[in-house]
């Protein structure tokens, strides 16, 4: 109460009925210790309800991280350890930024995934519970949480995949903002994970028709949960928010706001506490909650001893945690990419797949799937298992607990979540796959993996109207500049097969931050380099000179992305016959390109050419800056069409055609007219 009328807003009524609940959690079940966060045999905990922040913090004092009296009275200021919404990697013991509802529920499913990956990978055939990398996910959600969509699709994937080391509980207050939960609630939110195939438990502080704080049944049901290996468990535990708030308790108002000095004092009395009085930790009182430090520090020791056999006993594999946890990639780990013959024609969904396929054996930490697409994506690395519960294991897809193939089902949301998940847990890398289209179903945890600096690796296929027959239901249009709108994601949208090889290999040299990679479903001419055209490694820079002009001093440049760089090179060469010098720059990322310094960027784009071209079958919306106030754009301004590809190019206009009328009205209104006619736009 008091943190919040120090700031003056916050969420003080969740903080206040969960405590009883927190404070169990991190006193007996949370295996931690408050002087090392990171120890990699820690449980994980996830407050998926991230506006009652509090609930997190004050633990966090009490347990003796590093937090002070201080800075929870910096609540929600600035500058502060302890922002509006838990943030991971600026709060120590924060294992991931909270805030939107339930993705902290789809981050603890993918925990709990990557701990049974992490497991299989090191010491699969040890007992269960004993070996080093057991360890249980808990997580705290609220009404909320679970109303939110992408719970249920993370929910019904924890109980396919028996994730015996996940344990939800429910804080069931029934009062959100909008009051009680009533006016938009009535499911029994217990029956539906039982549905989901999970273990559940039932605590009720309401059922002796007064309030009692029962933390006996709680650490009961808390046991039981712990001990329960072959699903996950969901314990709903009844509340009223804000107790004992003498007159706001029970309320939506107490949801949000802070509660005023009155109701502080009033609650502060039947408390038993001096309501004059604010931030009181008496020193007994933190003295006992700080003996958790002590049995963190044991259960650290006695986790260290049995790591240390487990490397004298498997020497190799230790070696390889060792690289795996640093993310550290193997020496000479690119020799194994494939190169692509000049002259073929492979789309790049296609070549993404055989690169997956051809790092398979040199990255184990690598492992993802698609969203029911893995055909279409090319996201299943050949001849690897499926990550599934033995009964579940299909003819099509052979697998087991400990397998490397993610099926996420259709669930676009919870897969990149649960990607988040993973990539916090450490070790692993994940990548997920869909349709660019449905990139805006799950862009919420896009853009939590860009806020967090998580290295997710998103294959998005189906990269533009060059799908065809689907329709403009799939067709991409303004997807390619509202994901690069996202601070710190990087959109990678190669020419061919061979700068999607580099495209991946750059990608994976980057651990700190998200990336996805746009890829076509038809098939692209793999170019003829080292002549005319350059090498493909300079997709690394994010942008290059792949044609440069027949005099080396270009009078117009053309910037092309992905499928639509074959349509530039087309047209450079047809503005060549006619006499103008023309430079193709492909561009597979923005991001990467702006990320060069000034000498090279220059180099590219010389200041002093005007005369420019985006071409890219989507919006133009960012070209602008790219091709200035004379430049031109040939894009897509509008929904595509059901047809095949070559005819809805033909018809949209993105064609070489085109390409060869923008550059010249480009020319012109640079002033420099050029050879040849131009019809405009």
């Amino acid at each position: 109460m008091d943190a919040v009328e120090e700031a003056g807003s916050g969420h003080p009524g969740t903080a206040m009925s969960l405590a009883p609940a927190a404070y169990l959690l991190f006193q007996r079940f949370l295996k931690q210790d408050p002087t090392d966060p990171n120890w990699a045999g820690r449980d994980r905990f996830v407050l998926s309800c991230g506006h009652s922040s509090l609930t997190l913090y004050i633990q966090l004092y009490l347990s003796g991280y590093p937090l002070t009296l201080d800075d929870l009275k910096s609540l929600r200021k600035w500058g502060s350890l302890t922002p509006g919404h838990p943030e991971y990697g600026h709060t120590a013991g924060v294992e991931t930024t909270t805030g939107p509802l339930g993705q902290g529920i789809a981050n603890a499913v993918g925990m709990a995934m990557a701990a049974r990956r992490e497991r299989g990978l090191f010491d699969p055939d040890a007992a269960p519970g004993t070996s080093p990398f057991d360890h249980t996910v808990w997580a705290i959600c609220s009404d909320g949480d679970i109303e939110e969509g992408i719970s249920h699709e993370a929910s019904s994937l924890a109980g396919h995949q028996r994730l015996g080391n996940l344990v939800v509980l429910y804080d069931d207050n029934h009062i959100s903002i909008e009051d009680d939960t009533a006016i938009a609630l009535s499911e029994d939110v217990r029956a539906r994970y039982e549905a989901y195939g999970w273990d559940v438990h039932h605590v009720d502080w309401t059922e002796n028709g007064d309030y009692e704080e029962n933390v006996g049944a709680l650490a009961a049901a808390l046991d039981a949960a712990r001990a329960e290996t072959s699903r996950p468990s969901f314990i709903a535990l009844r509340t009223i928010i804000g107790w004992p708030a003498p007159n706001k308790k029970n309320t939506g108002k107490i949801h949000g706001s802070a509660i005023g000095a009155d109701e502080v004092a009033a609650t502060k009395k039947i408390l038993g506490l001096d309501p004059t009085e604010t931030f009181i930790v008496p020193e007994d009182v933190l003295a006992h909650s700080r003996e958790v430090l002590d049995r963190g520090r044991a259960a650290h020791a006695a986790w260290d001893k049995a790591f240390q056999a487990w490397r004298t006993a498997h020497p190799e594999r230790a070696a390889e945690y060792d690289r795996i946890a640093a993310r550290d990639l193997p020496a000479g780990w690119t020799e194994a990419l494939p190169e692509f013959e000049a002259g073929t024609s492979v789309a790049t969904r296609a070549a993404s797949g055989k690169v997956l396929g051809a790092l398979a054996p040199v990255l184990p930490e690598l492992w993802g799937g698609s969203a029911d697409l893995a055909e279409s994506n090319n996201t299943t690395m050949a001849g690897e298992p499926s990550f599934i519960p033995e009964e579940f294991q299909t003819k099509e897809f052979p697998g087991g607990p400990y397998g490397r193939t993610l099926h996420f089902g259709v669930r676009e949301h919870a897969m990149g979540a649960i990607c988040n998940g993973i990539a916090l847990h450490g070790g692993t890398r994940p990548y997920g796959g869909t349709f660019l289209i449905f990139s805006d179903y799950m862009r919420p945890a896009v853009r939590l993996a860009a806020l967090m600096k998580l290295p997710v690796t998103y294959v998005w296929t189906h990269d533009s109207i060059g799908l065809g027959e689907d329709g403009p239901t799939h067709q991409p249009v303004e997807q390619l500049w509202s994901l690069r709108a996202i601070p710190g994601l990087d959109v990678v949208r190669p020419a061919d097969a061979n700068e999607t090889a580099v495209a991946w290999r750059t990608v994976l040299t980057h651990t700190d931050r998200p990336a996805g990679l746009a890829l076509t479903r038809q098939k692209l001419p793999v170019f003829e380099r080292g002549g005319t055209l350059a090498s493909a490694e300079g997709v690394a820079k994010g942008g290059y000179v792949l044609a440069d002009a027949s005099t080396g001093r270009p009078e117009v440049i053309l910037i092309a992305t992905g499928s639509e760089v074959e349509i530039a090179l087309a047209a450079r060469e047809t503005l060549e016959a006619d006499g103008t010098p023309t430079r193709v720059v492909s561009m597979p990322c923005v991001e990467w390109f702006e990320a060069q310094d000034d000498a090279y960027r220059q180099e590219v784009l010389p200041p002093a050419v005007r005369a420019r071209v985006s071409v890219e079958a989507g919006i133009a919306l960012g070209w602008r800056a790219f091709v200035g106030d004379v430049g031109e754009s040939v894009s897509l301004e509008h929904f595509g069409a059901s047809a095949d590809y070559k005819t809805l190019f033909e018809q949209f206009g993105i064609t070489p055609e085109r390409v060869v009328a923008a550059a010249r009205s480009s020319l012109i209104k640079a002033g420099r007219a050029g050879k040849g006619s131009t019809t405009g736009n």
